[in-house]
């Protein structure tokens, strides 16, 4: 099983790789702005994926001028903030995005979904990332007919280290 696993999971990190090479670097930019400049980069992350945010603020490589975000946070024009959320329908994230949406302040985003005419979150977003996630991607050991292992935080944190690298890369190039 660990090895339909382990190519399930390389199958899903190729895709990302290939389909999101561009939203990723442009993501990184954008977040650059707050970095290099007087800004804070704030990851406003929901459910499952608030793993991110902490790994990004207290793992061996911190995500460098990374505040801690909170629905309490006063976020400003110089701020950049990257929103990931399991799904674009998720009301806490749409609701951040069309706050920052209406006060122009740029902002990227990372879901589970393609962008498209049912996604309100990528609309609004200066840049996206879709994590390809559709489902569980092996068959469940128990139940039979549904599949095991929702990929949304592994997705997510391949996307973060994506980013990560060419934000550094960008930040170290402006030092």
């Amino acid at each position: 099983m660990s090895k339909i696993l382990a190519t399930q999971l390389t199958g899903l990190f190729q895709k990302i790789a290939q389909i999101e090479e561009d939203s990723i670097e442009e993501t990184a930019r954008l977040l650059a702005q707050a970095g290099i400049g007087e800004g804070k980069v704030y990851f406003a992350c929901f459910d499952e994926l608030q793993a991110i945010e902490f790994y990004a603020l207290t793992g061996q490589e911190p995500f460098r001028k990374l505040a801690e975000w909170t629905p309490d946070v006063e976020i400003h024009e110089t701020d950049r903030v990257l929103i990931f959320a399991k799904s674009c329908h998720h009301p806490e994230a749409l609701r951040l995005a069309k706050t920052l949406y209406g006060r122009f302040i740029p902002f990227a985003a990372v879901a589970a979904e393609a962008p498209g005419d049912e996604n309100e979150l990528s609309d609004l977003a200066y840049t996206y990332v879709s994590m390809h996630v559709r489902g569980g991607l092996i068959p469940h050991p128990v139940k039979l007919g549904e599949r095991a292992v929702v990929p949304h935080l592994h997705a997510g944190l391949f996307i973060y280290e994506a980013i990560k690298l060419v934000y550094d890369e960008i930040m170290e190039d402006e030092i």
